[in-house]
């Protein structure tokens, strides 16, 4: 068989089956990327298939090309209005945090190889970051609906702390090879990383999104015109010395918050795309091992990876946000907890083995060994952490589909479609429900025959009901349609009452009996709860006052609109 078949032949079969390896990983709760990893090594020159794969370069630049789509499909799925409670938090642990980690881990990696400081540091630089694919895997693929000043501050920071290690693994590389630059040469290097990757990505982001909602292409084009136009940005950013990672992760941010149809086109793609390149890049990563030599490396790595999780992440997060931030202890253990290693290690310590560093291979097996345990360990146990930690917030009813008419260019309508599941709107006429003003039912499905829906037609247990309407109604809609079992949830979470935000404190002490400062009697309880949560409060902030949990329900930008009483016990 020629190499051009067996090539379509072998990477036809891995990918195949990597994704129907998805499965094994929704019933046994392993990571997909660990699955991914272990296919390629699985495949390897050790493995079934006895692949041999050792170039270094081409798996450099794989890895490039995929994290770069995996960061720009993260940029459009990112909504701008969690940068108001994530982005500083996550701007300290994307700098400061990843230099501690990696000092910290340095140090450590040092002690335990018997190593130089500068070679430790560089074991250190290699894992300092979290790496964006395992980050926007694990929290969208685990069923997590984590508070939004937690959820923002991990995707940000993962999105975002790329420069800062790059930057670390780059000098120390240089400085083994005898090629550093001096102070001066070093700290330019560093601002110009991060500032023009910040404003050339928020720049050309802009300015695609301005062009994508002008052009008037055929569908499937508008995602190979922000693909291609993602990878310009990365490249130009690349060559005036910018990051080009975090330059293509702000453009597909600027892309994915500019309002338009072009987005109905680019986001499906897009996943499709991102699944793809983590595929493609963990099989790569996968064969590039060899499982013998890593297994020489095992016991220490597994120190430095334990240290990791356990002393570097922790110390690094309570240092780089609990000074300047209001996060809860909580909130800073899970934090801590989701530090997840992924690809960029890896592909980080390819540079030493490129620079011709000696004894590179350390570092190579290392980073893997790391990034296995920290898959393993931190992304098996996620869904319970974030339970115990009391970070989860409960997911209410959703529709099972949503999808743009395509009518109109901005605030178009679209079409939800639910299954009444809740018993309370059995029997019930259409004409007696509560929908927001222009929302309508437009079809109504009951064992699998459509009705013409009327404002008699009284629904059922089990009915599939389409409903048009806008983005903003879905709040409401959510509300009507929310199944008894999420019901309960909601209630247990943020208690059987709720009261609206803008009920004076005056009123709410008077009718709860408590009692309340001079400074509190003119308050809204929206703002009552705000100041006690210290200012940008997000839903499932609960303040602990008289004996009753004050827990935020609904938000609407920064106001607090529904506030729930649940007691103690």
């Amino acid at each position: 068989m020629d190499s051009i078949n067996t090539l379509f032949l072998f990477s036809g079969l891995l990918i195949a089956l990597s994704i129907l390896a998805s499965r094994l990983s929704a019933m046994v709760g392993l990571p997909l990327l660990l699955i991914f990893l272990g296919l390629g090594m699985l495949a390897g020159e050790e493995g079934v298939l006895g692949i041999q794969f050792d170039d270094y370069p081409l798996a450099f630049l794989i890895g490039h090309l995929a994290l770069a789509m995996i960061l720009l499909d993260g940029g459009l799925r990112t909504r701008l209005k969690t940068f108001r409670v994530g982005f500083k938090p996550a701007l300290s642990l994307a700098t400061l945090g990843v230099f501690i980690t990696s000092a910290l881990v340095g140090v450590i990696a040092m002690w335990v190889f018997e190593l130089t400081p500068v070679q430790g540091l560089l074991v250190g630089a290699i894992v300092g970051s979290t790496d964006a694919a395992a980050v926007f895997s694990m929290l969208s693929g685990r069923g997590v609906n984590l508070n939004e000043r937690v959820g923002a501050t991990l995707e940000i920071e993962s999105g975002t702390n790329d420069p800062m290690a790059i930057f670390l693994t780059i000098m120390l590389v240089e400085l083994l090879v005898g090629d550093i630059g001096g102070v001066t040469e070093t700290i330019i290097f560093l601002i110009t990383q991060f500032g023009l990757g910040l404003v050339i990505g928020v720049g050309a982001g802009w300015l695609i999104a301005r062009l994508l909602r002008w052009l008037d292409l055929a569908p499937g084009l508008y995602s190979l015109l922000a693909l291609a136009l993602g990878f310009c940005v990365f490249g130009v950013t690349s060559v005036f010395g910018g990051s080009g990672f975090l330059a293509i992760y702000l453009a597909g941010l600027m892309i994915g918050n500019q309002p338009g149809r072009h987005l109905n086109f680019i986001l499906p793609v897009h996943d499709g795309l991102a699944w793809l390149s983590q595929i493609g890049l963990f099989l790569v990563l996968g064969l590039l091992v060899t499982p013998s030599e890593m297994l020489e490396y095992a016991l220490p790595a597994s120190l430095v990876a334990l240290a990791l999780i356990f002393i570097a992440r922790p110390v690094a997060v309570l240092i780089s946000i609990k000074p300047f931030f209001k996060f809860r202890w909580r909130e800073i253990g899970f934090i801590s907890w989701v530090g997840l290693r992924g690809a960029v290690p890896i592909v980080l310590a390819i540079f030493p083995v490129i620079g011709g560093v000696e004894n590179a291979s350390l570092y190579f097996n290392v980073a893997f060994a790391v990034v296995l345990m920290s898959l393993l360990i931190q992304g098996t146990t996620l869904s319970p952490m974030a339970r115990w930690m009391k970070v989860e917030v409960p997911l209410g009813v959703t529709p099972e589909r949503r999808g743009p008419l395509g009518i109109l260019p901005e605030n178009d309508y679209e079409m939800f479609v639910y299954q009444v599941d809740n018993e309370d709107l059995d029997d019930v006429p259409i004409r007696l429900l509560r929908f927001p003003s222009g929302a309508l039912i437009s079809a109504l499905f009951r064992q699998h025959a459509m009705l013409h829906p009327k404002g008699s037609t009284r629904l059922r247990v089990g009915d599939v009901v389409c409903v048009i309407g806008r983005t903003a109604d879905l709040p409401a809609l959510n509300r009507l349609f929310n199944g008894d079992a999420k019901l309960k949830q909601e209630r247990a979470f943020f208690g059987t009452f709720t009261l609206d935000g803008d009920a004076l404190m005056s009123d709410v002490a008077a009718a709860y009996g408590l009692t309340l400062s001079s400074g509190e009697q003119d308050m809204t309880l929206g703002e009552f709860v705000s100041l006690r949560v210290g200012g940008h409060p997000v839903v499932g902030d609960d303040v602990g006052w008289h004996g009753i949990h004050w827990v935020v329900n609904e938000m609407e930008g920064n106001k607090v609109t529904r506030v729930g009483l649940r007691l103690y016990h």
